[in-house]
């Protein structure tokens, strides 16, 4: 390859691999939340008792921590290339079949898709590691996760309209067409991958040299070898509570902020729910602004600050619930910037694809095991106790375990 086609194929590959990656992520959320709003409906044709309904958002989360093994063994086997290939073919087939009027189609396509969606989740920030220059990682990492919050916003706000003209199961069949489309451009960015080597998302300008020395000049393969395993770094632990605390205090909060509102302040259902949106949209504001604080601030210090922003939300509800709008503000911009963080400092961490693999797994797998319990023990408390306050502290002993635990892994790219 001539050094000017060369140029222009990495020019190509620059804006188009995050276009991409963009595309998968509104496939890798949005499909969970896509029943929940015409869960009514869903019932009442398919006769589901309430157990069965509260599985269809329960079975996506327990995927994304008991299927994470099986994740990564699909990576290892196959390339990353082709498992983000498997984890878009498993959501389409897991869309069509959830949409076929059955109940045992339902639950079914649901765990396809929480499978499937799993493999995305450990193999996209793998991608990210493997195709972006150092400083470009942040940023990239950022909008990936952005977009993961854009999409469970179209979806949720778009299923009830369109089920009301062609009713629920087209309407949760028809974000079948993202996956598409987010399937042609990655074949296209894939082939554009493989004319080139190296990071595709570069910088214009050399990076000066300010990892650790041995991280600089030895060589991948031997940082590879001499490098422990995932699971014996305490710093992988470290940032595995780190991210069930971070899922504990979302999950909790995205399944009980409408009852909360509707208890606390007097709000109907309908208006309750609209306002627990603002906890999700918001999450893009902290999505982006934590890689534009990464590029001058130590992840420490982002983690306290991300820290400090969650716990105003909870604390803020127990002491004056009427100001929710400002509290879920705080908490949607915190939850946002928490998980890509996080997502940052393992892709700082890692030293080859095997070990991002690794680790990503499973931090992922270990912390959304922990966090997925959150909207059970929150509305266990709240059913024993008869109230919202014992719930919030436990949200609040949650984000403080983000907090600490955090703090600490992140030393280790300081």
């Amino acid at each position: 390859m001539s050094d000017r086609t060369g140029a222009r194929v990495r020019e190509r590959a620059a804006w188009l691999l995050p276009a991409a990656i963009v595309l998968i992520a509104l496939n890798l959320r949005g499909p969970v939340v896509a029943v929940a709003p015409v869960i009514g409906d869903v019932r009442h044709d398919l006769g589901l008792t309430p157990t069965v309904a509260g599985l269809l958002t329960t079975i996506p989360v327990l995927c994304f921590a008991l299927a994470t093994p099986l994740a990564s063994w699909v990576i290892a086997r196959l390339d990353p290339e082709r498992a983000v290939t498997a984890s878009l073919v498993g959501v389409l087939a897991g869309t069509l079949l959830r949409s076929a009027g059955t109940s045992w189609a339902l639950v079914a396509g649901t765990a396809l898709i929480g499978i499937a969606i799993t493999i995305g989740n450990v193999v996209v920030p793998v991608v990210i590691r493997r195709d972006s220059s150092p400083e470009r990682v942040g940023i990239v990492t950022g909008v990936y996760t952005s977009a993961l919050n854009v999409g469970s916003m179209i979806t949720s706000l778009g299923t009830a309209p369109l089920a009301a003209v062609v009713g629920w199961p087209v309407a949760i069949a028809i974000w079948g067409v993202f996956v598409l489309i987010a399937a042609a451009a990655w074949s296209r960015a894939v082939g554009v991958r493989a004319a080139l080597r190296g990071p595709i998302i570069a910088s214009a300008e050399p990076l000066p040299v300010t990892g650790p020395i041995d991280q600089v000049l030895v060589p991948e393969t031997q940082r590879h070898a001499t490098a422990p395993a995932p699971a014996r770094r305490r710093v992988t632990w470290g940032l595995v509570l780190a991210f069930a605390g971070q899922a504990f205090s979302y999950y909790a909060l995205t399944a009980w902020i409408p009852t909360l509102l509707h208890d606390e302040i007097g709000f109907d259902t309908a208006s309750a729910g609209a306002s627990s949106s603002v906890f999700q949209i918001l999450a893009v504001v902290g999505a982006l602004g934590v890689p534009v604080l990464a590029s001058r601030w130590r992840p420490r210090s982002i983690i306290v600050l991300v820290s400090l922003f969650w716990l105003a939300m909870p604390i803020g509800l127990l002491l004056a619930p009427q100001l929710w709008l400002l509290w879920s503000i705080c908490g949607g911009a915190a939850q946002g910037g928490g998980i890509t963080v996080v997502f940052i400092i393992v892709v700082r961490l890692v030293t080859t694809d095997a070990d991002a693999r690794r680790m990503s797994a499973l931090v992922q797998g270990g912390g959304y095991l922990l966090g997925s319990a959150g909207p059970l023990v929150a509305g266990t408390l709240h059913e024993v106790s008869g109230g919202w306050t014992v719930p919030l502290l436990v949200v609040v002993g949650a984000v403080l375990v983000l907090g600490v635990s955090g703090t600490i892994a992140a030393r280790n790219v300081d």
